[in-house]
């Protein structure tokens, strides 16, 4: 088999422990010879000596630094870019600093990629879930839902084959260069989140296979907690964190829902704005 070149690219922040307990055990995994691996880590301005760690723990890493103002987004926007001005690349591997990977994480990509092309012969995104410390799904793929009124999504479980999907986590996720060579890389509309997602739609929109791989890929705690903040927070507060890139990012979201689901846009704004002057409805039915 020729050579396949292959990217991975990551960000951290101030995560010392969790970012090299995700490298340690991504050079544990067992990656077949054929696959020649660049490693990528934007260290976004980290006051805690992560970049500095890596550089003496895997010298191979190539540690890219930033102004601590990239965010998880535009993060992994400079590292891709920097890769992409390198070299060509067969595939870019995303994977989130605080991952703790699976040893054989790298063979169910691989397994999903064969499965796409025998499927639809076409290369396209594959999207390793990851559980919590009780082994809860916490990170991976979603379907779709919606009828007239509302929209809602399903988290896929993995099972011991791929699953066709909508949305995608970038905790552990495969891209084709042919995806980035047809859609590109994540959209400058996202600082922090949601990119993941907008990318995995602009693919469906395109007919590129969104899969979830099968078997769970490692070991993430979700850690984003409430998507809403209690009545006993201010509400000015409350508008704050919901303008926030790292809160709900009122203004990347709406475009996000704009851009992808324009008929829902009425009640996103309504549940949105819901959720920041009555979050006592969430506090009591979403415990």
């Amino acid at each position: 088999m020729q050579k396949q070149n292959i990217a991975v690219l990551l960000t951290c922040h101030n995560r010392k422990t969790k970012t090299i307990a995700c490298l340690s055990s991504f050079f544990e995994a067992t990656i077949p010879t054929e696959y020649e691996l660049d490693i990528f880590l934007m260290d976004d301005g980290s006051a805690d000596g992560t970049g500095e760690a890596v550089n003496e723990l895997f010298p191979q890493v190539k540690v890219l630094k930033g102004d601590g103002n990239l965010f998880w987004a535009g993060g992994m926007r400079l590292a891709w870019k920097t890769a992409m001005s390198e070299k060509s690349y067969d595939a870019y591997l995303l994977i989130n600093d605080d991952v703790v990977l699976d040893p054989d994480f790298f063979m169910y990509l691989l397994e999903t990629e064969a499965y796409s092309l025998a499927q639809t012969g076409k290369k396209g995104i594959y999207s390793g879930a990851t559980v919590d410390d009780t082994g809860k799904v916490s990170y991976g793929a979603s379907i779709i839902k919606k009828n007239h009124f509302i929209m809602t999504w399903q988290r896929l479980e993995p099972i011991s084959q791929p699953q066709r999907c909508d949305l995608t986590n970038a905790n552990v996720l495969w891209i084709s260069g042919d995806v980035v060579d047809k859609i590109g890389i994540f959209s400058e509309k996202y600082t922090h989140g949601i990119a993941d997602y907008d990318y995995s739609l602009q693919a469906v929109k395109k007919q590129i296979p969104v899969w979830l791989a099968p078997n769970v890929c490692g070991v993430c705690n979700y850690d984003h907690g409430k998507k809403w903040k209690s009545n006993d927070i201010p509400l000015k507060q409350r508008i704050a964190w919901t303008k926030s890139p790292k809160g709900l990012a009122y203004n990347e979201y709406m475009y996000y829902i704009r851009k992808h689901f324009p008929m829902y846009l009425p009640y996103s704004f309504f549940l949105m704005w819901m959720k920041v002057f009555f979050p006592f409805i969430w506090d009591r039915y979403k415990k």
